[in-house]
């Protein structure tokens, strides 16, 4: 075989065909992946090989037949096979050996594309930000399909004795192994029969990005030994030969083990510095638990998308890939460019189509690209809807947040797409959901006000109202977490007596509780100045008992919301302008806590500061605080709409970030310890001084979970600005709090994933880009033609002697 082995690759080196056919395979890989703009590194703007490892496949379906075309056809047109057989060499080792030598050559036309991966080298920012363990596992991605291609020439190559035929029949071949049964597969007919597993791009898209899974493995060795097989087998039958059945029998039992092996069991090796493509232990379980298809429609889809968008884009494709790895395909999902299906449509049914649409949770959003020539506005839909059993639950893909550039908002996005598919999944397929209840009864917020968030919890949860006074202990303790919205008055102590022993229990509270009584209709309503005052809600005692205390006072904060404000009348009209209202602030998240990792800024309303006691066993957490620039005013205070007309000096509001939100964990001290049973209590309950583990989230902001209202009465999306018509991140700290008190799984500890950015130098880009792209296409052929003149002089000098 060695012999074999040897003499073709001597043979194919010593012609010019070979030097031409890997020239033109470097040129024009060297031309789309760094100078034609749509597969451009250049323009891709992120230090990663992504574009060769996509685009390489397609260039190898013609490459690879151009290396095997000759193997055994041109052998057997010149008479020369018959010469081999008379050597005591097997078939076997005659295939073997002439497969093994293209395989040789494949990897030898490989090698001058390192000069691509020292190029993004040293464009990184900073110099070396590239993932080389991703790259490694790519390139061995392509080596496997490689030496399937390899197989396919092969067979190909046996069947015809014209080597023109030979490559158009392989290059055939290769081109439906790769992508046929992926076109098959959407056929109406064949769409349950999952012939997208057969083709060699469902197993090469996941090792091309890094990730090795035994069943691509097994997959690219089946193909492999298929094909050499039937090369195998084509040339004992050209010489009227018999099949030896025990070893060809033996041979396809030792496949067929193998590959029912590989889907009984299988691992992954993920060569990625991050592990980004390592599957959680918690999002295992939930695919590995399904019992029914689940299907995810992802809309994120089109041409045009600039390089970060197109990064998030593929980021979706590959996590839904690895979630489908564990799920026993029972996780499906396919890509719509929306705006392309629905221009489809008549122009009379695009609009309900978009309404409808925007009903289920998929809204349209303009999106600014920033290009060389400008600003450029687009319309994406970056949003999947996952559907099981009837139900449905819209994710958002793209996790914006106030200060961030786009490269850092994509990674964000990027770092989040595990946690937000999993917990949807979780959410839908799951049978009964955990009971959040928002009490009442105490002039807490309304419905109407709480709409938009209780609407939000519904697709998880089962939301309701309940009233402390009268409801039974054993119904509040079949709640999983209690919501305690902005009350207004004294709180009785069988109030307070239930919601201790709810805690004492293990029960969950979030309290959003407003110490002072300000709002800003009634300011407008007395004149533009209003006393602000301290509230009596009766909750001082218990609340320090469990280690928190909130201050009667306001923070003014220089950064914080607009609000609208008359700033006179020009022909009758009134003039409107937004003006920031220091007492409306945004907090922007610093915390590692997945709570409020990496969400957008959070807009409250008169927020008080929190002190927080040392407790024994209960830990605490802080999970938003004002900015730098604060001032904290003690109640009562005079509050008037004049200081809108005056600027803040920055160096009158330094001050230390003041905390507005807690969470507390651990084991909570009874706040009626030593004390009688309230009078009030019509039912048995026995105290329990001390509480099992537990948690709970105090947010000094009452309005931080209100929508707004309009003026017809209608609510807007939690979180959202109607003056602004700015999106905060209220929303989704809601959801995040639910998800974290109520699931005892760690799934929302998925939100402290992290991915490194590894962007390009785009200042150096821009200025050396014609560098680069000479280089990049220069160099891998000034090797090629390097090596071919260094052995032709060794030949030269071999055979001289």
């Amino acid at each position: 075989m060695f012999t074999i082995l040897k003499k073709e690759i001597t043979s194919y080196l010593s012609s010019l065909v070979a030097y031409v056919t890997i020239g033109v395979f470097l040129l024009v890989l060297g031309l789309f992946l760094w100078v034609f703009p749509d597969t451009s590194i250049l323009n891709y703007g992120y230090a990663t090989l992504n574009s060769l490892f996509s685009t390489a496949p397609y260039l190898f379906m013609f490459l690879v037949p151009a290396i095997t075309m000759r193997s055994l056809a041109e052998e057997r047109k010149e008479g020369t096979f018959e010469l081999l057989l008379t050597r005591p060499l097997t078939d076997w080792q005659i295939v073997l050996g002439k497969y093994f030598a293209s395989l040789v050559l494949v990897f030898f036309a490989l090698i001058p594309t390192l000069v691509y991966y020292y190029s993004v080298y040293i464009l990184g920012t900073p110099q070396g930000n590239i993932d080389t363990g991703e790259v490694i596992g790519s390139y061995i991605g392509l080596f496997l399909l490689g030496s399937g291609f390899c197989a396919i020439g092969l067979f190909a190559s046996s069947i015809s004795k014209n080597q023109v035929i030979a490559f158009t029949i392989a290059v055939f071949l290769c081109f439906f192994f790769y992508s046929g049964f992926d076109s098959l597969s959407q056929l109406l007919s064949l769409q349950n029969l999952s012939l997208e597993n057969l083709g060699i791009n469902e197993h090469y898209q996941s090792v091309s990005r890094g990730v090795l899974d035994t069943r691509d493995l097994v997959y690219f060795i089946l193909l492999t030994s298929l094909f050499i097989c039937l090369t195998l087998f084509v040339l004992i039958r050209q010489r009227q030969k018999s099949l030896n059945n025990k070893i060809l029998l033996r041979t396809i039992a030792v496949l067929i083990l193998l590959g029912v092996i590989s889907n009984l069991t299988f691992t992954r090796f993920d060569f990625t510095k991050d592990k980004r493509f390592t599957i959680s232990p918690v999002s295992r379980k939930i695919m590995d638990s399904l019992k029914a298809p689940v299907h995810v429609t992802v809309y994120l889809q089109g041409d045009n998308f600039p390089g970060g968008m197109k990064r998030l884009q593929r980021a979706t494709r590959d996590m839904l890939s690895d979630l489908q790895a564990y799920s026993h395909d029972k996780l499906q999902f396919d890509f719509i460019d929306l705006i392309a299906a629905i221009k489809k449509l008549p122009e009379g049914e695009q609009k309900a189509e978009y309404d409808s649409l925007q009903v289920r949770g998929i809204t349209g959003q303009p999106y600014s690209v920033k290009t060389d020539n400008g600003v450029t506005q687009m319309l994406i839909f970056p949003e999947a809807l996952v559907q099981f059993g009837g139900k449905e639950i819209a994710v958002n893909l793209l996790q914006s947040r106030i200060g961030l550039s786009d490269d850092e908002v994509y990674n964000n996005s990027i770092q989040n797409l595990e946690y937000a598919f999993s917990s949807a999944i979780k959410k839908i397929t799951s049978g009964g959901k955990p009971i959040i209840g928002f009490s009442e009864g105490n002039h807490e917020l309304t419905d109407l006000q709480l709409n938009d968030a209780m609407k939000s919890l519904s697709d998880g949860f089962e939301v309701g109202r309940i009233d402390l006074k009268t409801i039974p202990m054993g119904i509040l303790m079949k709640i999983r977490l209690l919501v305690i919205p902005k009350p207004d008055t004294k709180f009785t102590e069988l109030e307070k007596f239930k919601i201790d022993q709810y805690i004492m229990r293990g029960g969950r509270v979030l309290w959003t509780i407003d110490q002072v009584n300000a709002e800003l209709d009634s300011l407008r309503h007395h004149g533009g100045d209003e006393m602000s005052f301290p509230k009596d809600l009766n909750l001082d005692d218990q609340l320090f008992e469990y280690g928190i205390r909130i201050n009667y006072d306001l923070i003014a904060d220089m950064r914080c919301a607009q609000i609208p404000v008359s700033t006179g009348n020009v022909g009758g009209q009134a003039q409107i302008q937004l003006l920031p209202w220091l007492y409306y602030p945004i907090f922007i998240p610093t915390s590692k806590n997945p709570i409020v990792r990496n969400l957008d800024g959070i807009r409250s309303e008169f927020v008080s500061t929190i002190d927080t006691l040392a407790i024994k066993n209960v830990k605490k957490t802080i999970l938003l605080s004002s900015s730098p620039y604060n001032k904290k005013l003690t109640a009562p205070h005079i509050l008037s709409l004049q200081a809108l007309e005056q600027e803040p000096k920055a160096k009158d509001f330094l001050s230390t970030p003041k905390i507005v939100a807690v969470l507390l964990e651990g084991e909570f001290k009874s706040d009626f310890l030593n004390r009688p049973v309230p009078d009030s209590l019509h039912e048995k309950v026995s105290i329990i001084a001390q509480s099992k583990p537990t948690k709970m989230i105090v947010i000094s902001d009452g309005d931080v979970f209100k929508n707004q209202v309009g003026a017809d009465g209608s609510p807007y999306p939690l979180g959202y600005d109607r003056y602004t018509q700015q999106n905060f991140g209220n929303k989704n700290l809601l959801l995040n709090i639910a998800d974290y008190m109520t699931d005892d799984s760690g799934l929302i500890a998925l939100r402290t994933k992290e991915i490194q950015l590894r962007l390009l130098d785009r200042v150096r880009v821009r200025s050396e880009k014609l560098y680069w792209q000479l280089f990049n296409n220069i160099l891998p052929l000034g090797l090629l033609l390097t090596f071919a003149i260094f052995q032709h002089y060794i030949r030269k000098r071999r055979y001289a002697h």
